[in-house]
């Protein structure tokens, strides 16, 4: 009786260990979260006005973006070599996108001119997000 009940505790616990999700499962969720997250927040930029944009909303937006970025650079190493490959690529041309656009913005004398100029770096930020990422297979 003794035996029976220790061989169906080690074969539940092996049950509940099986369900569980590999580094590579969960290293691609977490890849998918950030990327949804980046997308959120290129797109809550790229709809900001002179009416709605705020210096604390896109340092707001731009930080959670950063956070997000080095999320994915984390989980990289438990990718398939494949997805490894792919989302090292989407990753590091958004990155070079958010440099070259921290180094654009506010050279404007002008409200106007930095509002038309931050319109542009946000659009042009959504327009790279969708060329980096939309080839990383999240499904």
């Amino acid at each position: 009786m003794k035996l029976a009940f220790v061989l169906l505790t080690a074969a539940l616990m092996f049950a509940l260990a099986a369900c569980g999700e590999s580094d590579e499962e969960k290293a691609k969720a977490d890849v998918c979260d950030a990327r949804d997250d980046i997308q959120a927040n290129v797109e809550e930029l790229r709809n900001l006005t002179l009416g709605t944009a705020t210096l604390d909303k896109i340092q707001s937006n731009l930080s959670a973006i950063e956070d997000d970025v080095r999320k994915i650079a984390d989980a990289q190493g438990d990718l398939s070599e494949s997805d490894r490959q792919q989302v090292e690529k989407a990753n590091e041309a958004f990155r070079s996108k958010l440099r070259s656009l921290a180094g654009e913005v506010g050279r404007s004398l002008s409200l106007e001119d930095a509002a038309q100029q931050l319109k542009s770096a946000f659009a042009s930020l959504a327009t790279t997000y969708r060329q980096a990422f939309t080839p990383v297979n999240c499904d």
